[in-house]
């Protein structure tokens, strides 16, 4: 299907509904967007959707999935909460309710992402899969082409909101013999609880986060978890005192340099934690922080795992040679019995397979610039939920992107109401 392309903005209402009206007239509609395309349904694309509300500014998100923030509803494991305090993790404009725990679950904070899209009535295009966003220099527009049940869609718009995130698609690494080894094999994302693998030796491939939990979670599942450990790693109190370590950083962080800060954590955690190499796990020659700011590197925040460890419920092992049916072999020689593996080995962006632009992203999906810098690129492109900073990154760039098209959108719209009034005044 041909669709004309206009870069008028009085225009564009008109074309809208026609778009609209007619778009089940042909097997590949073409809908023209009087504002942005927001790719991307979870925080980060409800949040700038939020902040285009509150300026009137009309929008589109679109999501390859069939529910808001898919990632915490459907590839999350079921005992997770924040890592954060609240504080840290509300969206803009909409603070969690008051009755809240410091550290919401799972299914609270779904909740809370629920109310959030009813109160700025955001409602999302779901089971749109974004093939391909190209700009279109002709007519200075972006070309949004979705694939849903029903056939191809082509979207329209002046602006492309990126807000897929960095967690877009699993990482699984190429194991030697992988394909041979008997017992079930998955990913982070597809573990729910340990409950089905009691009295089973666990294979748990990957010492962030999720592997910490998931190793926890299977303890308390009477599980036997071995979790590899292959390379250094930050482990941290999730609290301090009785305050969260995270808003220790932070308070730190307005009076002090990030070095210093970095060494204060380190000796806190030496003392609360004790000597962790012993162990097997070794800590970075740099700082949490550092890491964290220049390789994007969050460290881990313990909740009980390390007590497992240090009781031996938890073996610590190093990293991977070879599977064989049943068997995994380690690069120190020893070779362990194992009923299942799970990779918690992390995720990355999918921005390379769909997004045409040269100048805001790299090859790995990430914005060029660091933050604070990496959020606008060229021709209307817009980068959130990328900065490596949880929620409260992602939050920060929402309220730019929305108040910068906010600005444009609505300084057009008035130099657009005032001339078809002055048009008006004339013809009469």
């Amino acid at each position: 299907m041909h669709c004309a392309c206009y870069n008028n903005l009085d225009h564009w209402p008109t074309m809208v509904y026609h778009a609209l009206e007619h778009e089940e007239l042909f097997s590949r509609r073409c809908i023209l967007v009087n504002g942005p395309v927001i790719v991307g349904a979870g925080p980060s694309g409800l949040a700038v959707g939020a902040g285009l509300y509150q300026q009137g500014v009309p929008f589109v998100i679109l999501d390859r999935a069939d529910c808001i923030a898919s990632l915490w509803q459907n590839k999350t494991y079921d005992r997770l909460n924040l890592h954060l305090p609240k504080q840290f993790c509300q969206l803009p404009y909409f603070p969690f309710p008051p009755n809240f725990p410091e550290y919401p679950s799972k299914n609270q904070f779904i909740d809370y992402l629920e109310s959030y899209a009813r109160k700025f009535e955001i409602s999302p295009r779901f089971n749109e899969s974004v093939q391909s966003a190209k700009y279109d220099e002709t007519c200075g527009l972006w070309r949004v082409r979705t694939v849903t049940d029903n056939g191809e869609v082509e979207y329209i718009c002046r602006w492309l909101v990126v807000a897929t995130g960095e967690n877009a698609e699993k990482v699984v690494p190429d194991f030697e013999g992988l394909d041979e080894f008997e017992g079930t094999v998955m990913h982070a994302c597809d573990y729910r609880s340990g409950e089905a693998f009691e009295g089973k030796h666990i294979l748990v491939v990957g010492c962030g986060n999720s592997g910490m939990e998931v190793s926890l979670d299977l303890c308390h599942h009477n599980a036997f978890p071995s979790m590899v450990v292959r390379s250094s790693v930050h482990i941290l109190p999730r609290e301090i005192g009785g305050k969260s370590t995270f808003e220790l950083a932070t308070a730190l962080m307005k009076w002090l340099p990030l070095k210093m800060v970095d060494r204060i954590l380190l000796v806190l955690a030496r003392c609360t934690l004790g000597n962790l190499e012993k162990y097997g796990i070794k800590r970075p020659s740099k700082g949490p922080l550092h890491l964290k700011n220049t390789k994007g590197k969050t460290p881990v925040l313990d909740i009980g795992a390390l007590q497992k460890i240090k009781s031996g419920k938890i073996q610590i092992v190093p990293g991977i040679k070879r599977f064989s049916p049943g068997r995994v072999e380690l690069v120190n020689g020893a070779n362990l019995e194992i009923d299942s593996v799970i990779l918690a080995t992390g995720y990355c962006s999918n921005v390379p397979s769909w997004l045409k632009e040269d100048g805001l992203f790299s090859e790995e999906g990430m914005p060029i610039r660091p933050f604070p810098e990496g959020w606008k690129g060229k021709a209307g492109v817009y980068a959130v939920g990328f900065t490596g900073r949880g929620l409260s990154g992602a939050s920060f760039d929402a309220i730019r992107v929305a108040e910068d098209i906010g600005k444009i959108w609505n300084q057009e719209t008035k130099q657009t109401n005032h001339y078809v009034s002055f048009l008006r005044s004339k013809m009469q």
